[in-house]
């Protein structure tokens, strides 16, 4: 066993296999937000309660810690482009990308294995990364969509679950 430097514990991240979700909210100005994140994981089934994590130094941090809703889309293998383009630095991730708002007026993606439409319950500051729990309001999924995964630094798609 070694001591974790970052890199040796990313790396050692890197070997569990997660799902991909965009993240969607609107900023105070109405513009939309979103970006990539795996860090996804259910909390609670009574009250239904989800959590994802936000690096501290991220820009959408300000957007997120003041939002009252948000939404999370748990990605299908087509999506991988799309998954690809949230977690990139490109300045309009959102043009030409498809989108309805909800009834709180939170981006909605379309054909999304799952989607969880959540009110922001509480925040976490743990190390570099803050912890969003979140209460569901409504959630959907597609029974036959196959996830997209994502292990090693690589997105798995040729296998249908």
């Amino acid at each position: 066993m070694f001591e974790p430097s970052p890199e040796r514990f990313r790396a050692a991240l890197g070997r569990f296999a997660t799902g991909v979700t965009i993240v969607t909210a609107r900023a105070a100005d109405g513009v939309p937000v979103g970006l990539t994140a795996n860090s996804f994981n259910s909390v609670s089934l009574e009250p239904p309660l989800v959590l994802w994590s936000l690096a501290l130094r991220s820009r959408a941090l300000p957007v997120f810690e003041s939002a009252a809703h948000y939404a999370i889309h748990v990605l299908g293998v087509e999506q991988q482009a799309l998954a690809q383009r949230f977690a990139s630095r490109q300045a309009d991730r959102w043009a030409g990308v498809a989108w309805t708002p909800n009834a709180d007026g939170v981006p909605l993606l379309p054909d999304c294995a799952a989607v969880f439409e959540c009110r922001s319950r509480s925040r976490y500051v743990e190390g570099d990364h803050v912890i969003l729990v979140a209460e569901v309001l409504r959630c959907r999924h597609d029974g036959t969509a196959s996830p997209l995964l994502y292990h090693g630094g690589r997105f798995y798609t040729e296998h249908p679950l």
